[in-house]
């Protein structure tokens, strides 16, 4: 006599393999290749990620299209498209396409907010060209808020989420999701030292491509909150003699800037923008790429000993580089 057990399947029974293998049937329809041509040539490839299904918006790296008038789509199921470059934008690395096709699958949105170092990551993208659909590869969250130092010609990134998940050229402008394959990031840089790749991904979040994306589909470009200081990273004595960031000093005051013009004095150390917490110079830059010129943050200063909380209104970065 043959006995079938049954089981419902709960995170602490489900397997890795199993795990990626239900993401991927759900994640993969939304990732496309993007191909990138001079004339009739062929010059390189990146992947993208389907955010809206009714319009044909597709997201991808800015350093993917390089600001193209028209690539080359490629659905997981082979289809292929004419796209047309709606706008970038250099600071994150994001760009926007817009393909006319039916049947699309749009990816859905997550949150980085909720989740923790050591989560699984998953990499969905178009790895070196290769034919045959995205490929899947899996990993854990190692690291938030990262800084990835640019090249010469290149801008940093602030606020990156780090994986272990691999991924290499190709895979650029693909999805980085969470255990239930919701859009965590756009996956944008890898890790290289003067060994080679370290094995370390660096995607933007999701929270940021939002930003980024809903502006340049509604005017063709984005541009970016500016508190208009200069400051550096505050330290304080710990009792074990220690030291540990605890803030961000205002050194000084731009002319006209949002911060002077609500309250904010020189002298005075930023911890809290927006309800998250801020500790690092970094750390602040990372928070308000959140934010665009316009949007109203609330901004929690400590001056002397006393705790001051400001409403001021983000002026544009892009105005003042």
């Amino acid at each position: 006599t043959e006995i079938v057990r049954t089981e419902i399947a709960t995170p602490e029974n489900v397997t890795t393999n199993s795990l990626a293998a239900a993401v991927a049937r759900r994640v993969v329809p939304s990732v496309v290749t993007v191909e990138v041509f001079s004339g009739p040539s062929l010059t390189g490839s990146g992947s993208g990620v389907i955010i809206d299904a009714e319009n044909g918006y597709i997201a991808t790296n800015e350093h993917v299209v390089d600001d193209n008038a028209v690539v080359g789509i490629v659905l997981s199921d082979g289809r292929r498209y004419e796209g047309t470059v709606l706008g970038v934008d250099v600071l994150t690395d994001l760009a926007v396409v817009q393909i006319d096709a039916e049947a699309l699958i749009e990816i859905e949105r997550g949150t980085t907010d909720d989740l923790a170092v050591g989560d699984t990551a998953i990499a969905i993208g178009n790895p070196l060209g290769l034919l045959g659909g995205p490929t899947v590869t899996v990993g854990v969250l190692s690291a938030f808020d990262r800084l990835v130092e640019g090249g010469a010609d290149d801008d940093d990134l602030y606020g990156m989420v780090q994986t272990d998940a691999p991924f290499t050229r190709g895979s650029s402008g693909g999805a980085l999701v969470d255990d239930e394959g919701t859009l965590i990031g756009i996956t944008t840089a890898v890790g290289v030292s003067d060994l080679g790749p370290e094995g370390l991904g660096f995607a933007t979040p999701v929270e940021v491509m939002n930003r980024v994306t809903d502006e340049i589909i509604a005017s063709g470009s984005s541009g970016h909150g500016f508190l208009g200081i200069l400051g550096s990273t505050q330290l304080a004595a710990q009792p074990d003699g220690g030291q540990a960031p605890v803030g961000v000093l205002v050194s000084q005051l731009l002319d006209g800037s949002s911060a002077g013009n609500s309250g904010i004095e020189a002298g005075d150390i930023i911890t809290t923008v927006d309800g998250r917490n801020v500790t690092t110079m970094e750390g602040l830059v990372s928070t308000l790429r959140r934010f665009g010129p316009g949007d109203f943050v609330n901004v929690e200063v400590r001056r002397g000993g006393t705790s001051l909380r400001v409403t001021l209104e983000l002026g544009d970065r892009t105005e003042n580089p």
